[in-house]
């Protein structure tokens, strides 16, 4: 089994409620075993400049979910991909990069997994392409494996994120450490 780290987040409708309920499907999926999840987070967009006021409506909450799967990762995306969708994620038309700053239900992205390194394709990449830019990102990592080494970078979590230049905020929601419980 490996060990695999998922980053969370939503934006849209009850956010708090989709990522509950996005942790307990997780824990129902087949060959996967739920290890930790990180404290939430509320985290400003990215489409907005770092520092400036949004609407708070707008604002993700975030965290890093630990699991350990048997689930070859092309399988796991797929997995993944199907709790967003039951969830009500739905995905615009046209690029990645065109949907990039889209509001949205769920967003589950695959960090690391284990010690694999998949080279960028169009549809899988780890370690997440993106991981080591993002504070809402790394600081939920820091909670849960802050000694996790980038595979590529040969980098901590703690390097990543006491070298990170992303001036977006992230802040704890304040809810309970087992906030995904009822």
């Amino acid at each position: 089994m490996a060990r695999v780290f998922l980053s969370l987040g939503s934006n849209l409708g009850d956010r708090l409620e989709c990522l509950r309920q996005a942790v307990e499907r997780l824990r129902r999926l087949p060959a996967v075993e739920f290890l930790d999840a990180s404290p939430l987070y509320q985290t400003e967009p990215w489409e907005e400049d770092p520092g400036e006021a949004a609407d708070p409506e707008a604002w993700f909450f975030n965290c890093v979910v630990a699991i350990e799967t048997a689930l070859p990762p092309r399988t796991l995306l797929d997995e993944l991909q199907g709790i967003e969708r039951a969830l009500g994620r739905v995905r615009g038309s046209g690029t990645p990069e065109d949907r990039r700053y889209e509001r949205r239900t769920l967003d589950i992205d695959i960090l690391g997994y284990g010690e694999k390194v998949i080279s960028a394709t169009a549809e899988i990449s780890i370690p997440h392409l993106l991981l080591h830019e993002r504070a809402f990102v790394l600081r939920p990592l820091a909670d849960l494996a802050p000694d996790w080494e980038h595979p590529t970078l040969y980098q901590t979590v703690q390097e990543l994120l006491a070298g990170l230049a992303d001036e977006h905020e992230v802040r704890m929601t304040g809810l309970p450490r087992r906030w995904f419980e009822r």
